[in-house]
């Protein structure tokens, strides 16, 4: 149970994200302003620990997640913003991250995988595809089809860091703590040599949203349950629970920046959260409550 509770927490704050970050990507923000706010923050919290924490002998292990979980993730990602919609990302994002977590976990098994899983990822994918309709095949700027490319990719850097996450049996304050202070001491000082910024014409409200969403929320809270979350009821588990997000932004968009949902959307969410909801399940769950059901009615 508190697995789950703690995927769900995720799939809360990744809606906010998704939000959050298309207002910074819409605003003054370039996506390596995003970056090095989210690494920064966060590294700069985590940095104190994890030096204190993890012997260095064990460092290698944390570089390697923070190409995959901080560095790859989070780049790809909000160089994806700036090509394709939040809604694009949603989808694509949120969507893939189940999608190759149960394509790598079969190849590694040699597609010996549970019926359960399947199925809930063709019904998650059926659903997403129906939420993503009428943004995909509308028409947009040529240049859409490459956001969602990095969006791809960079759910296939998450569900590598997840799965290496729980081969590793890495815990997950340390592994959040590694990821956050090993991208922030890589990636910072490329940023300020090299990189496009525009912090300094943002305003102080703007930069503090994102610093606190982007560097706290999404970089050390979220990551962390989904590292606990992973652990505790299983990498296709937790990743199946994502495949919420869509439909928890798509309501947070109706709340908060006054959005229409449509038919099609609403009827994807419902099968979105159908899938998501029999993914999360223990294998075996759909017979327990087979029997369950036989029983009151016997």
């Amino acid at each position: 149970m508190k697995g789950l509770l703690a995927a769900l927490l995720v799939v809360i704050c990744w809606s906010g994200f998704n939000l959050v970050s298309r207002f910074g990507s819409t605003a003054s923000f370039t996506p390596f302003d995003l970056a090095a706010l989210r690494f920064g923050v966060s590294g700069t919290l985590a940095l104190p620990f994890f030096i204190k924490l993890v012997p260095m002998r064990d460092w290698p292990h944390y570089a390697v997640l923070a190409v995959f979980g901080g560095l790859g993730y989070g780049l790809l990602v909000y160089a994806g913003f700036a090509f394709a919609p939040s809604a694009h990302a949603g989808i694509f994002v949120n969507g893939g991250i189940p999608f190759w977590t149960v394509v790598i976990v079969a190849t590694l098994a040699r597609f010996h995988i549970a019926r359960q899983t399947v199925l809930a990822l063709l019904l998650s994918t059926s659903g997403l595809v129906l939420i993503g309709f009428h943004s995909l095949l509308a028409p947009s700027s040529g240049d859409a089809w490459i956001g969602d490319v990095l969006f791809l990719a960079a759910a296939l850097s998450w569900a590598i860091f997840g799965l290496l996450m729980r081969r590793w049996q890495i815990r997950p304050q340390q592994g959040i703590l590694g990821i956050a202070s090993l991208s922030m001491v890589v990636y910072l000082p490329i940023y300020l040599l090299w990189l496009p910024g525009n912090i300094a014409q943002a305003g102080w409200g703007e930069i503090g949203l994102q610093a606190v969403y982007q560097g706290v929320i999404a970089a050390l809270l979220a990551a962390g349950m989904y590292s606990y979350a992973n652990q505790k009821i299983g990498a296709c588990q937790a990743s199946m629970m994502l495949a919420l997000v869509p439909a928890f932004t798509a309501g947070g968009g109706v709340l908060i920046l006054d959005e229409v949902l449509g038919i099609t959307t609403v009827l994807g969410i419902v099968i979105v959260s159908l899938g998501a909801l029999l993914g999360a399940l223990p294998t075996g769950g759909i017979d327990s409550w087979r029997r369950l059901f036989g029983t009151m009615r016997g």
